[in-house]
């Protein structure tokens, strides 16, 4: 995987399509993304899974390695940064989708969500507003992948964006947000690790502390999902996955940072280290989980359902919270 993915990087780069593309643009990073896809991947039922596969074939875009569910999660950051440095029409059409920013002193999801706009009738969600958080557009996106009407290049749309978009709804600098654009505004520094942003930290360097290979961290991510977990984790709405990230970037991401010494720079002690590295473990963990129930869930209920024998591409309504 990682020499396909280099062999991505290098099409990308001799396109121009990540020139000065900044450090912090990809939530997780391509390993915890990855990471999040195998621990899903694990838990789909082989009727999902073949479908799955089946779906992600069709996919020629050329913005992930290859087309294996792990590759695909990292779809929806390329797809979105492939036109930042040019004409930005994917870049501001889908970049606001990755996040919901609750502030941390009014913390108010129908304020972060823009007030949850509607797509008009018979629009598809991939082509929804530029104006959305997450939470709507994984809500969009999972009915979609539900209705059997929907078109079949709109449910591979559908089902790229939610291999991302439920993995970053975990990271939770994707959801608590104290107006510095979700940590990019601080800049923290720990053992061993150069100075970088605090959401990068949360995003790349706390992951790769788990280990250097995403299929050997999966594995042990995986054997340590018993059942009781993957009951626990199996609950609640989108909305409560968005509130339970939201605290951990209140209580755990912000409030434990120590003081910044007078350059500005947050440095971080071993405990808030060793203590994110744990947290990111486990969110790893939930949305694994979480993205394997809303698969098994959508594909399940769309071969149960009858066909519409129009053809027709249909919007089917969000499922709201």
């Amino acid at each position: 995987m990682r020499s396909s993915r280099a062999a991505l990087m290098a099409r990308l780069a001799s396109a121009g399509l990540i020139l000065a593309m900044p450090v912090t643009a990809c939530a997780w990073g391509d390993e915890g993304h990855e990471i999040i896809g195998l621990i899903a991947d694990h838990d789909l039922q082989p009727p999902v899974r073949s479908a799955v596969a089946a779906l992600l074939a069709d996919d020629d875009s050329g913005f992930s390695p290859d087309s294996s569910i792990a590759a695909e999660t990292t779809w929806a950051d390329h797809y979105r940064d492939s036109d930042r440095n040019g004409a930005r029409i994917r870049y501001g059409q889908t970049q606001s989708w990755h996040f919901i920013d609750i502030e941390l002193d009014h913390p108010d999801i129908d304020a972060a969500c823009f007030g949850h706009p509607a797509v008009s009738p018979g629009i598809p969600a991939s082509q929804g507003p530029a104006q959305d958080c997450i939470v709507d557009k994984i809500d969009e996106f999972r009915s979609e992948l539900a209705a059997p009407s929907t078109a079949r290049a709109e449910r591979r749309l559908a089902l790229q964006f939610l291999l991302h978009f439920i993995g970053d709804l975990h990271q939770p600098l994707h959801a608590g947000d104290r107006h510095d654009r979700g940590g990019n505004d601080e800049r923290v520094q720990a053992a061993g690790a150069p100075a970088g942003t605090l959401h990068h930290y949360w995003d790349t360097v706390f992951v790769e502390r788990l280990g250097p290979d995403p299929k050997a961290v999966a594995d042990r991510l995986i054997a340590d999902i018993d059942t009781d977990k993957r009951r626990r984790w199996s609950a609640g709405s989108t909305n409560d996955w968005a509130r339970e990230s939201y605290q951990l970037a209140q209580l755990d991401v912000y409030g434990r940072l120590p003081p910044p010494g007078t350059d500005g720079l947050y440095r971080l002690a071993d405990d808030y280290s060793d203590a994110a590295v744990a947290i990111v473990r486990t969110q790893l963990e939930r949305a694994g989980v979480r993205l394997a129930l809303v698969l098994n869930q959508a594909f399940t209920t769309a071969a149960a359902a009858p066909a519409d024998r129009t053809g027709a591409a249909a919007t089917a309504a969000p499922v709201r919270p």
